[in-house]
């Protein structure tokens, strides 16, 4: 694994967790569920072997009522 890929898994992990506590949800199964994306899919990305697409940032925005610059934010991608 990269370092870049590192830093991006990281980052998920910690947008993820913020999620999960910020919407009470049980797991990364309530949160894919939340997300209307496979389990899998959250465990790739926290793995890092998916990156967080534009369609699943816009999903996070909708359904955990977050900015888009809040989540490009955690995963260390907010322009300069």
């Amino acid at each position: 694994m990269t370092t870049a890929t590192t830093t991006a898994a990281a980052g998920a992990n910690q947008l993820f967790d913020f999620i999960i506590e910020k919407m009470a949800l049980k797991n990364d199964a309530a949160l894919g569920r939340a997300l209307e994306v496979a389990p899998p899919v959250i465990s790739k990305i926290r793995h890092g072997k998916l990156p967080v697409t534009a369609r699943m940032m816009i999903k996070i925005h909708d359904v955990a009522n977050m900015s888009i610059r809040e989540i490009r934010t955690f995963l260390g991608t907010e322009p300069k």
